[in-house]
């Protein structure tokens, strides 16, 4: 949880947090600063390239980012089969070894995946899990509520879990009134990761559960904002490539200094741009291809790899506004 001004609520919870430490009690941990969610590096036999993914797990630590989250949207988690989803998960919290918290994204296309990989991730170790809101088919509220409800509680009580939409992909979305009646029944939902920029509800959602409810955003250009008005952090696949920034931002968001954060944000914004423009999740494997991290850019089809001349247009862009230089 960022340093920031905290509701009495807040400082009750630490308060809590800290009083079950002294007991000897686990305490669930929550999601903070950049996390990052993970490319699932492929050989050019479209499997699984395991030594490149134990690269890029180094990679994301040595760079000083919170926290690590294989199998989401990044990691093309609709496109890999259940058995490849266990794989990623399995390399990813092995690798890590505790360094830092690796949270692995569940949601799948029906209930029982969805329930079979948290349950796979709780018991290889994991630190928690995300869950994305059911995609295609649209549902109701309590179609939703009942959705998380059985995700939490295949689960322990005491294992972490997170809501995920992004309705812009999924279809459906969720609102403040959901969180609230899912971790009114799952004190094991601490919070939500929601990537659509919509700035009142992110606020809304902070609102839930006595103030309590994690907050963290997906679009990369709120983070610095969202934090600022008490979120917890931003879920970032940008942040694979510019772990410095992502660093900085989180830094000066720490130390309170927002002026300093924003100049970060905004330069962090200019390179955003320039790797979102055409297919942000190939740009990121030729980038790192290009860095020596994974082996290949090869994509899980249906999904699109850049073209050479696009390939070359892009690395040519970053190395011109020379992104890996953290400016002020």
């Amino acid at each position: 949880m960022p340093f920031l001004d905290m509701s009495v609520e807040v400082f009750d919870e630490i308060s809590n947090c800290n009083e079950k430490e002294a007991k000897g009690e686990k305490v669930m941990q929550k999601l903070y600063g950049t996390v990052v969610p993970i490319v699932t590096p492929l050989t050019e036999e479209d499997t699984i390239d395991v030594e490149s993914l134990k690269n890029l797990v180094n990679h994301v630590i040595d760079g000083g980012l919170q926290c690590l989250y294989p199998c989401g949207t990044t990691g093309k988690m609709m496109y890999l089969t259940v058995e490849e989803r266990k794989q990623v998960a399995e390399v990813t919290v092995k690798e890590a070894a505790g360094r830092v918290p690796v949270f692995v994204h569940v949601g799948a296309w029906n209930l029982k995946d969805t329930i079979e990989l948290a349950q796979h991730a709780e018991k290889i170790g994991a630190d928690g899990i995300g869950v994305v809101t059911p995609a295609f088919y649209k549902l109701s509220d309590q179609g939703l509520v009942d959705f998380y409800v059985e995700v939490a509680h295949s689960v322990s009580e005491d294992f972490p879990v997170y809501m995920y939409a992004i309705p812009q992909n999924a279809i459906n979305d969720v609102n403040a009134a959901v969180c609230e009646e899912v971790a009114k029944q799952c004190p094991n939902v601490l919070g939500i990761k929601y990537s659509y920029p919509d700035f009142t509800k992110l606020q809304q959602f902070m609102m839930v559960k006595n103030q309590t409810f994690s907050v963290l955003v997906g679009p990369d250009h709120l983070f610095e904002a969202v934090c600022a008005v008490g979120g917890d952090g931003v879920v970032s696949g940008n942040a694979m490539i510019v772990r410095e920034h992502y660093a900085a931002i989180w830094d000066a968001i720490q130390k309170k200094d927002y002026d300093l954060a924003t100049k970060y944000q905004r330069r962090t914004n200019i390179l955003n741009a320039t790797m979102c423009e055409i297919n942000n999740i190939a740009a990121y494997k030729v980038i790192l291809k290009e860095e020596g991290i994974i082996k290949t850019t090869k994509m899980r089809r249906p999904m699109e790899n850049l073209t050479s001349e696009q390939e070359k247009a892009l690395l040519d862009r970053m190395k011109e506004l020379d992104y890996k230089k953290v400016l002020v």
